[in-house]
């Protein structure tokens, strides 16, 4: 047997990523498909051929089967590689790869219709004596009037659903009828099947999923179990391994229950089988997700193994590479989900152009992501940005390790849940494993409060004097120096010592004075000696009185700052800079205006207003460079003529290069 030569990825964003990571490990080519909006995503750079099939609309791209199966059999690839969602349970789409000859990387058409479809898929459970809820179908009229065979409190599914959409608590039989015939309308808009579903709500449950591998051949093995209590809207947002509840015992148990699953529906390829454990360490099956899953990599750090190329070598026809009795776990790892969303107001998605897309330099954690510093993040698909993974030699350091790198994670211009996962790995419930899928609803409002008093309670010289070391030191292109002394480089602002910043609704002068071997800062009648020890692309490090700081930095078209310190976002606005700035030529030795005018800074070459030959009187626009999002004209320091033009549009220009040269007008 061999592997693929080449195969397509019928998936965007991360996943699309990973796949092709492992592809690439293998030696198989991959063929990536994206939709217009989709143009300059990750995955798009870095498959070995790309197709567009579409414009933006699903139905239209990611969904389209018959563009999907097309494009795979004029490319030649020999396997679909499905990723998650879309149509990775989508028995229509298995049979479309059977039909065109292409092989699907992933489980059959029988377990992916059973266990896709929550009435089938506990039918077929039940009968291997797998633990279960007691549950009910039907219709909302049907189930009203069975509603009292179950205790409250009940919960509510769509019976085609997945992914936590169309999903209700009910407490008491007030809220029944409603909550039926809504959970009904969503789930016909969802899935197009109104067939609900209704099972006992187990209070304060652990969410623990079992990782599953079948082949071909009859064998299957599990993987051990994935902690994912921790979840909004029915979502995950931090996932483990292994679950520190569980015993041995437990642990053997429901693996073994989920392989007797694997193997009783013949399942071949990754598959999770999922459990609700209550207080006591009962376990109810859940479902079964025939596919990958998001939160894979935890698994992957834990074992060592590549589920994704299992995935490959299982779809091409090999026997599993190992048996149960080889499989191990070591230390522990964690994985959290960077989401584009607002956890202050109730997690809705926050889509739009990043400002600034700083990923964290700590090596020592994993980051699964699909987009790049360029990336705007569309309304149309998941806000899921990113995963990062940690992994320590148990939980404590895991948790340590992650905290590290969130906090080094910068993404201005939409609100995300960076600093929500801070607060909730720091959070005591957390850190005492007491968990159940309850945790959002319980902690989110004291986590929120938690970052808005840190923020409040933050010092204001802080994020301000940080944000005018970075400001004073860049704006005028400290590159061009070998030093990053801000005296030597603020030409124009020699003799402007005070600064006025607006901070939480509040302006501040602060006064800057030269000092040797720093800057010294007069804020609130109290000194204040800085020192950058590094400085780059908006980022700094410096130390403050002796305090070591550092932040993430950018600015808007408005000029306005953003700052990224220890995981917090703070906002501010110099008030001291004019939005235009107009610069004067080069200065002869005795003060009499120069022959020739430089750029004011590193920029680019956005409007050219003369050409040579031309009279120009002083004051007179001669171009536009555009540097650190402002335009910057450059004006005639005298009346002249242009006798040499030495840049054109669009060319990036540095401070060295004269870029108009004059001569007098002698007519």
């Amino acid at each position: 047997m061999k592997l693929f030569k080449k195969i397509l990825i019928a998936n965007r964003g991360e996943i699309a990523v990973r796949v092709m990571k492992t592809a690439k490990t293998l030696g198989i080519k991959t063929v990536a498909i994206y939709s217009e909006v989709d143009s300059e995503s990750l995955h798009v750079a870095m498959a070995d051929e790309v197709y567009c099939i579409g414009k933006s609309e699903l139905s239209e791209t990611y969904l389209n089967i018959p563009k999907i199966i097309e494009t795979a059999k004029m490319t030649g690839a020999e396997a679909i590689h499905p990723g998650y969602g879309f149509l990775a349970e989508n028995p229509k789409f298995m049979k479309a790869c059977k039909d065109a000859g292409i092989i699907f990387i992933g489980p059959d058409e029988k377990p992916i219709y059973i266990m896709g479809n929550k009435i089938e898929s506990r039918d077929f459970v039940r009968k291997l004596n797998i633990p279960l809820t007691e549950g009910i179908t039907g219709t909302p009229q049907q189930l009203l009037k069975a509603g009292d065979k179950i205790p409250f409190p009940l919960l509510i599914k769509a019976a085609a659903g997945g992914g936590g959409k169309g999903m209700r608590i009910v407490w008491d039989k007030n809220e029944l009828k409603d909550s039926l015939e809504a959970t009904s309308r969503e789930a016909k808009n969802y899935f197009s099947d109104p067939t609900v579903y209704i099972e006992k709500y187990i209070e304060e449950p652990r969410h623990i999923e079992i990782q599953v591998l079948g082949d071909n051949h009859g064998n299957a093995v599990y993987l051990f179990e994935r902690e994912c209590s921790i979840q909004r809207r029915y979502q995950k947002i931090i996932e483990e391994a292994p679950s520190v509840t569980l015993t041995p015992e437990i642990r053997k148990n429901m693996g073994e229950c989920a392989v007797k699953i694997a193997k009783a529906i013949g399942y071949n390829s990754a598959g999770t089988v999922e459990f609700l454990v209550d207080k006591n360490l009962n376990f109810y099956f859940l479902e079964m997700n025939t596919r990958i899953q998001v939160e894979h990599p935890v698994t992957e750090l834990t074992t060592g193994l590549d589920i994704v190329e299992e995935q490959i070598y299982i779809a091409a026809g090999y026997p599993l590479r190992f048996n149960q009795k080889a499989l191990v776990q070591s230390g522990h790892a964690i994985e959290c989900r960077i989401y584009a969303e607002d956890p202050a107001n109730q997690f809705l998605p926050s889509p739009g152009k990043m400002l600034l897309y700083k990923e964290p330099e700590i090596t020592t954690v994993r980051l699964d992501t699909g987009i790049t510093e360029n990336t705007e993040i569309k309304s149309f698909f998941d806000p899921m940005i990113c995963k990062i993974i940690s992994w320590g030699e148990d939980r404590e350091e895991a948790r340590l390790i992650m905290i590290n790198a969130i906090k080094e994670y910068a993404i201005h211009g939409i609100k995300t849940n960076i600093s929500y996962l801070i607060k909730a790995l720091e959070n005591e419930a957390y850190i005492n494993n007491n968990l159940s899928t309850k945790f959002c609803d319980l902690y989110t409002e004291t986590l929120n409060k938690l970052i808005e008093e840190e923020k409040a309670n933050t010092p204001a010289w802080q994020p301000i004097l940080i944000y005018l070391l970075y400001s004073l030191n860049t704006f005028p292109a400290a590159s061009r120096f070998e030093t990053h002394d801000v005296w030597d480089i603020i030409g124009y602002w020699r003799n402007i010592m005070f600064l006025k910043i607006k901070y939480r609704d509040k302006e501040y002068n602060v006064e800057l004075k030269q000092q040797k071997g720093g800057n010294k800062f007069i804020f609130d009648n109290t000194e204040y000696v800085a020192t950058i020890e590094e400085l780059d692309r908006n980022k700094i490090v410096c130390t403050i009185n002796n305090i070591y700081f550092t932040a993430y930095i950018s600015e808007d078209e408005q000029y306005k700052a953003y700052l990224t310190i220890n995981g917090l976002n703070y906002e501010l606005k110099r008030l001291d800079l004019l939005s235009n700035v107009y610069f004067k030529s080069e200065q002869s030795l005795s003060g009499e205006a120069g022959n020739f005018v430089t750029a004011p800074m590193p920029g680019k070459v956005i409007k050219v207003n003369v050409k040579e030959g031309d009279k120009v009187a002083k004051g007179a626009l001669l171009l536009i460079i555009e540097a650190m999002k402002m335009e910057n004209r450059v004006t005639s320091p005298r009346d002249a003529v242009v006798e040499k033009l030495s840049v054109c549009v669009g060319e990036m220009v540095d401070g060295l290069k004269p870029l108009v040269v004059f001569r007098d007008d002698k007519v």
